[in-house]
């Protein structure tokens, strides 16, 4: 079995050198594969002097200016399934996401999980170092696409996550909208839909130390409004 780890990353200087020596250091093994959106600061040069180190298990793709999360992503889904993995997880480079989780996520997917979920809410919240205002937000961000939506989810703006092959190959990737967090929310609802088994596995969910986060009103808005329409789509698997 194959595993890939999909990183976007954008101005991620200070931790993608020991988020990649992490990642090739667990036990289980993992493929990594990092999506830059022409980071000034030079994150992808550090990437291809680390390409030296680990030729075979690290890659890189670069695009130009900031694309959005969701393209990031739905760029490595493909590139994943040509590769021929069998499990692709996603994580941010922050270390808000603790990479030895990605073992225990794996592990959710091989026992019958098609999208395995590294839950803050499944059992209380679990979240480290964010102020309270952001806390219940968040929290409360994910009652709200569960009142919208039905979904029985405890964390669907998740944003660390591993999805079989399987589902991605029956999913409409061309039909995923949303760019931003949203996105996550997106990918939960359509694989819900779909009918595929979805499993939260509880994490601890750590606030960045280095470097500065990605999330703006832009993105919390199209997160926002973007669930109201999903109850109204119809969703179809992709036809072979």
């Amino acid at each position: 079995m194959k595993n890939l780890v999909i990183i976007p990353t954008y101005n991620e200087l200070d931790n993608i050198r020991p988020m990649i020596d992490k990642v090739f250091s667990l036990s289980e093994p993992f493929d990594l594969l990092i999506i830059d959106d022409g980071s000034p600061d030079g994150t992808a040069s550090v990437v291809k002097e680390q390409q030296n180190v680990y030729p075979e298990r690290l890659h890189l793709i670069e695009r130009s200016g900031k694309l959005g999360l969701g393209t990031a992503y739905i760029t490595g889904f493909r590139w994943a399934l040509k590769k021929g993995y069998d499990y692709i997880c996603e994580m941010d480079c922050d270390f808000s996401h603790n990479p030895d989780d990605l073992v225990r996520l794996v592990a959710a997917a091989r026992n019958g999980a098609d999208l395995v979920i590294g839950s803050r809410y499944v059992k209380g919240v679990n979240v480290v170092n964010w102020p309270m205002k952001r806390v219940l937000l968040s929290f409360f961000a994910s009652k709200y696409v569960h009142f919208i939506t039905g979904m029985p989810l405890h964390d669907a703006t998740a944003g660390f996550v591993c999805y079989s092959a399987k589902l991605l190959r029956t999913m409409d990737l061309d039909r995923i909208r949303m760019k931003g967090y949203g996105f996550q929310i997106e990918m939960k609802y359509t694989a819900w839909k779909l009918g595929f088994p979805i499993q939260e596995v509880s994490i601890i969910f750590t606030e960045r130390t280095q470097g500065a986060s990605k999330m703006s009103k832009g993105i919390f808005r199209e997160a926002l409004f973007g669930v109201l329409g999903l109850r109204l789509r119809r969703i179809k698997p992709l036809k072979a």
